[in-house]
Formats: structure tokens, sequence, C-alpha cells
């Protein structure tokens, strides 16, 4: 054919450069209009000279493999227009990793070969794309039993070792510490920083290996605080994607974040135990921990000294009511013991020698010792009688037994 479409054969052949042109042609003339298409960006790079090359691509659903791909340039006239809108409907940067709908021309150059010019972008679908992935993730995790792991550890009574994954040139970084260590109360903190990125590709594995670190000395530490701060609202996806939330979910620390947005929360601020919105109330939150135990304590310490006033108090009354009955008592212990005394003293009275002299007995005494038996006599026996008001001298002439 000639290069209008007639076969040529090996005696004419075509120049590259030929070959290139009747595609070019065949390509305009096939597909002249502009074309929605939907993709993923799997590279975005934009020249100095204002221009923006991306790379195209489909995956299988199934098995995530490549089907297609194709390259595609954004002028600068348009890209200049298309990025800054892109951003504000969508919260998020033009950038890899995002699914979009695109307005294209099919373009087939002789030397640079298929190409795709793109015209126009439609923010919703990406819009759509990102909430549908962010709704999968938190499907995935609830379906998994994980999302409220987290939320159910027990928070520290005294949250003062904390492990802080931030970069350590965020501002918000500064922010926290500052808020944390010159706290009004006086309460003392101990932070370590575990450096990890907060923006870009490498804010997914950068965070967990921190997590692996803080993990290795877990008695160390009694919270886990994730912090950003500021930012362009663009840069927040990387939060949500599952292997970070995964991790956090079943931490054993309670996981704190202050990743400094007012958006929708991030599926991180969801599955971490408690969210802040700022680096900033992420230490209040802490200084806060601590201030509801300081009173509680202080409630404590009042009550014991209550306690203690109450318990000397009563026994201040008890000891003036024993005082006050000591008198009493006293007198009842004296009168029972003199009426016991006159028992004493009149039974002594009976039972005494002149008592019973007075009844008529006598004590009859031989050489100074009673005479208890006839035994103790004998005839001629000099003894002497002792009876009431007086004795006598007699002597013994006879004695009979009993």
């Amino acid at each position: 054919m000639d290069s209008k479409g007639m076969m040529n054969d090996m005696e004419n052949p075509l120049t590259l450069y030929s070959l290139n042109n009747l595609v070019r042609e065949a390509v305009s003339t096939a597909l002249p209009a502009r074309y929605w298409v939907t993709g993923e960006l799997s590279e975005v790079r934009e020249a100095v000279n204002g221009h923006c090359y991306i790379e195209l691509v489909q995956r299988d659903e199934a098995t995530n493999e490549l089907v297609a791909k194709a390259r595609g340039t954004i002028w600068a006239r348009i890209y200049s227009l298309l990025r800054p809108y892109f951003l504000e409907q969508t919260g998020h940067a033009f950038a890899q990793g995002i699914k979009v709908l695109l307005q294209v021309s099919v373009n087939f150059h002789e030397l640079y070969g298929y190409t795709l010019d793109v015209c126009d972008i439609e923010p919703a679908y990406t819009i759509g794309d990102m909430a549908r992935k962010r709704q999968l993730v938190i499907k995935r995790l609830t379906d998994e039993g994980v999302i409220g792991l987290n939320k159910e550890l027990c928070f520290p009574l005294l949250p003062q070792r904390v492990a802080v994954i931030s970069s350590s040139t965020a501002a918000g970084y500064g922010d926290f510490c500052d808020q944390l260590h010159n706290n009004g109360y006086g309460f003392v903190f101990y932070t370590k920083l575990f450096p990890a990125p907060m923006q870009g590709n490498g804010v997914e594995q950068g965070i967990i290996d921190a997590l692996d670190s803080i993990a290795r000395d877990l008695d160390f530490w009694d919270v886990v605080v994730i912090i950003r701060g500021g930012g362009a609202v663009s840069e927040l996806s990387c939060f949500d994607t599952y292997e970070l939330a995964n991790n956090c979910a079943q931490f054993p620390l309670p996981i704190i974040t202050g990743i400094g947005h007012r958006r929708d929360e991030s599926v991180l601020d969801i599955v971490a135990h408690t969210s802040a919105k700022t680096p900033t109330a992420a230490a209040e939150l802490l200084v806060h921990a601590m201030l509801a135990q300081a009173q509680w304590l202080a409630d404590v310490q009042q009550g014991v000294f209550a306690a203690v006033r109450d318990r000397v108090d009563g026994e201040k009354h008890r000891l003036q009511s024993l005082v006050q009955r000591i008198p009493v008592a006293a007198a009842l212990f004296m009168q029972a013991q003199h009426h016991r005394l006159d028992l004493s003293q009149k039974y002594i009275d009976a039972s005494s020698p002149e008592r019973i002299l007075a009844l008529g007995y006598s004590i009859t005494r031989i050489n100074g010792k009673a005479v208890r038996s006839v035994d103790d006599v004998a005839p001629g026996d000099e003894i002497i009688t002792t009876v009431a008001g007086g004795e006598f001298t007699s002597k013994v002439i006879d004695k009979n037994n009993i």
C-alpha cells in the first residue's frame, strides 16, 4: 500500500517516521474527540516550565495487576488552573496513588509516541473513591473486630511517661512539648521522640516502625501520642490506610492522636484511644488527666483529715465523759469497800476471844500453852483459867477421860 493505506513491499519500505506518521493520522481520525477516562495516578511529575507529566494506570480488581498504562501531559496553562481547583474541591493534592476521572484527547507523536493530553478533571470522582476506600478500611477493621481494641485499654491514672511519634522539625511537636512541660500545675512529664515522617508516602511505614520501637520497651511508657500539626489537608489521606490503622488499633498502650485538622476524623483518629484536634490539645489532655488525679488525691487527703479530726473529737468527748464518770464510780467503789469492811469487822468481832468468853466459854493454859485435851494435864499440875472479866489459878486434883 502507499502512505494512504496501500501495502508496501520489502523494496519500498517505510521509514519509522512515516509509519509513526500513519499511526498518528489513524489515531487522529479514529479518536478525534475528547474522552472521559478513569485511572490511577501512578506518577505525577511537575516540570520547571509548569507542565505536569503523569502516568495513568488501570489494575485488575481481582489480582491488582496492571492491565493498562498510558503517559499523559497537563500543559502549564491548564495545570495552573486544575491543580488548585482539585485541591480545593477534594482536600487532596494532585498526586500519585489516587484515582481520577480525566477528560483527555488522544495523541500520537512520531517521536514521543502515544500520550494523553489532559483537558479537565472531575474532583467528585476522586472524592467518591477516597470516601469508598476509607469506608472499606473502616468496614474491614470492624469485621475483623479490631477497630475498638485500643479504646478498650484502661487509660493510665498518671500518664507521665509519653512516647511521642512525630517529625522532629514539625511545629506541632514543639507546641506539644511546650504545653506539656510548661504546664501551670508543675506536673512532671517524661517524653521521648520516636521520629517518623508526617507527610508523603513514608508516613504509614514510618509510624509503624516507630510503634515497633516503642513496643520493644513497652514497660517504659504509659501512653503513645501521634502528633502532626499544621500542613495541608491534602496530606491527611496517609492516615486513612488499613495497615497503619490496624497496627494502632491493636497496640497495647493507649494512643492519643493530635493530627491537627478540622475535617472529618481520619481512620487513625477513629481507632485511637483518644483523638485531639491539635498537638496542643493532646498535651492539655494529658495535663488534665494529671490534674484530675491531683484533685482526687486532694479530696482523699481532705477526707482523711476530716476522718482523723472526727476521730480525735470523738475520743476527746469519750475521755471527757470518762473523767466525769470517775468521781461517781470512785464513790460507788469506796461505798462497796466500806460495806465489805463493815461485814469483815462484824465477822471479826463475832469471832473475837472476848465475845466467846462473854458467852460463857473459858480458856485454860498450862505453862502458857492452851489446854486442848485432858491429856495435856496431870494431877498436881497448876493451871490458869481465863474467863470473862479475869482469870484464876487452880490445881488439878484428878482427871477423867470421856
